[in-house]
């Protein structure tokens, strides 16, 4: 597009906003105030000259320059974090906000199941080798569940290799031939069929508790394991809620589609105030209509489900990095990148440019009726005049433009040097997560009847080798990497303080073990070990949650790491509003 078709786009744009056509009327009421203060200089002194000074000294351009200026800027500014503002009137109802509406999936979790654990049967097959032949089989599958399942098994340097004679039972599942093996995975009861063992059970327990999915393996026919997968949280998100709070949105409401217990969890760790859940189309629209006594209200949102609510709210804001398209189309506001902290510094550009509009039009037109009163009474010749009211012009100007500058946003810069270790540490970071969900597969296996301590020394040896030397790298580089960015050793005393104590769990693993045998071993020496090894895999993924939330997430956009990233995009939503309907890889629980 020709630079002077975006100009004359953005000023189109900017003139629909309510402050811009306020000024415009205003600067209609300005040209008979100056023709009345002109004609009353003229009267009362009996010189014409003072009415021509009046009239040369008159300016309405704060008015009709200055303010679609800084609308047109905050909207160039916005558009440089990757925000998109349909025009100064979404510009100023997006400032307007104070009541913040969010759906959940692809919203505020990042809107495609990862891989969260391998669960074996029966110790048949390890769950990398698992893995390996179902990432495999997968790699020729458009399943939403295949991409994170194939994304898993890269991230962990598997070998995969191409399968053959791929056959998809429509309903159930996938299977076909991976080297010398036949693999099937899908539902349990095209999996295993029959009564299901006491191992299907557990998982399918798991996995309602946790609300994840499941999919189950079989290698040569012969029932080998699951896999659970969730959608996880965006680890910018509760800093992003913080940030609109801080930034003058006074309510955060959850409204989603999923059960109320998944919702609730999202909501506890987000840090909304009221949680809306089991809500169709309607159920959001009429959520809207009530949320908006306590306030102008902003709708954040993906999928198809969501447009309604988005073209019903006082400002619908879209992600369009990975949503569909019709919800982009009935957005005031759209998302072009990944992260929704972006919407906060948003919200601070979309504030502050009509702050400065304001500032511009007050100081701008405050000058210009003080020069013409200078002028009425014979203080202020034409030639002078016109001079005054160039400056005054440009001085208006010079402030709207102020819009275009940076401000005050929450986004934290990083030096590149910083950028690259985090991002090299949020690889490590990945790829020990198989060793902390190890654990607790682990400490389901130990019984006080037959122990057998070998799985908890190879675990031992495993966390020695791979757990604590990335513990003692981060607290070495990424500790002081976040202290940096964010000005001050506080914010990473709690993760110092986890680090030492990782340290200290695994030690008392250590002794533990030392002193015991398979031959020697009693139940409560096996009840010490289970609770020992729940408790540091409990430690784990607290800490793991807040690295993610409170260091990885301040690296810049473009800069994560990870394996390749399929999309799969539903027909009738989001990334993946579709999972649970596809029934293809889905287990029914319950």
């Amino acid at each position: 597009m020709p630079p002077s078709v975006r100009t004359a786009l953005g000023q189109a744009q900017a003139a629909s906003a309510p402050f811009v056509r306020a000024a415009d009327r205003f600067a209609v009421l300005f040209v008979p105030l100056t023709l009345v203060l002109a004609a009353a200089a003229w009267a009362f002194s009996a010189d014409p000259v003072r009415a021509v000074a009046v009239l040369v000294v008159a300016t309405p351009c704060p008015l009709l320059l200055a303010a679609p200026i800084a609308i047109m800027s905050g909207l160039s500014r916005a558009a440089r974090i990757g925000v998109v503002i349909k025009g100064g009137g979404a510009l100023e109802r997006l400032a307007a906000g104070q009541v913040m509406l969010f759906d959940k999936t692809g919203t505020l979790t990042q809107g495609r199941p990862g891989l969260t654990d391998v669960v074996t049967a029966g110790g048949r097959i390890d769950a990398d080798e698992l893995l390996r032949l179902a990432a495999s089989l997968d790699q020729v599958s458009a399943h939403v569940l295949a991409s994170a399942i194939v994304t898993a098994g890269t991230r962990r340097g598997l070998a995969l290799q191409m399968p053959d004679d791929v056959r998809e039972v429509h309903g159930y599942g996938l299977e076909g031939t991976v080297g010398m093996h036949r693999v099937r995975l899908g539902k349990a009861s095209w999996v295993v069929g029959g009564e299901p063992p006491p191992w299907v059970r557990q998982v399918r327990r798991r996995a309602d508790l946790d609300g994840s999915l499941t999919v189950f393996a079989a290698v040569d026919d012969e029932p080998a394991g699951a896999f659970l997968l969730e959608d996880p949280i965006r680890p910018d998100a509760p800093r992003m809620v913080r940030a609109l709070r801080e930034a003058g949105v006074t309510r955060v409401v959850l409204v989603t589609g999923d059960r109320a217990d998944i919702a609730d969890m999202v909501g506890r760790v987000v840090g909304v105030d009221t949680v809306l859940a089991d809500c169709d189309p309607a159920d959001k629209l009429a959520a809207i209509e009530r949320e908006s006594a306590h306030g102008a209200t902003i709708m954040v949102g993906d999928g198809v489900n969501d447009a309604p609510a988005l073209a019903a709210a006082g400002a619908g804001v879209a992600l369009a990095a990975r949503g569909a398209t019709a919800s982009s189309e009935a957005a005031d506001v759209v998302l072009t990148v990944d992260r929704v902290d972006a919407l906060a510094d948003a919200i601070l550009i979309a504030r502050r440019s009509k702050r400065i509009a304001l500032q511009a039009v007050l100081i701008g037109m405050g000058l210009s009726l003080v020069a013409m009163v200078a002028a009425a009474v014979g203080f202020l010749p034409p030639a002078a005049g016109a001079i005054l009211q160039e400056v005054i012009d440009v001085l208006a100007i010079g402030i709207a433009l102020r819009a275009v500058l940076p401000g005050a946003i929450h986004t934290i810069a990083m030096p590149p040097v910083d950028v690259a270790t985090a991002t090299r540490l949020r690889a490590e970071h990945d790829a020990v997560l198989p060793a902390v969900e190890r654990i607790r597969s682990v400490a389901d296996g130990l019984s006080t009847r037959d122990c057998d301590l070998d799985p908890a020394r190879t675990l031992l040896a495993r966390l020695e080798g791979e757990l604590l030397p990335h513990e003692r790298a981060e607290e070495a580089l990424l500790v002081p990497i976040v202290a940096r960015a964010l000005d001050g050793t506080e914010a990473t005393a709690a993760t110092s303080r986890t680090h030492a104590e990782i340290e200290h769990q695994v030690s008392r693993l250590r002794r533990l073990l030392t002193g015991l045998d398979n031959d020697t071993v009693q139940p409560e020496d096996v009840v010490e070990l289970r609770r020992l090894l729940y408790g540091l895999y409990a430690v784990l993924r607290l800490h793991n949650a807040q690295e993610e939330e409170g260091a990885f997430s301040l690296v810049p956009i473009g800069a994560a790491v990870g394996g390749p990233r399929r999309e799969r995009r539903d027909p009738k939503g989001g990334a993946n509003s579709g999972v649970a309907g596809s029934g293809r890889h889905l287990d029914v629980l319950g």
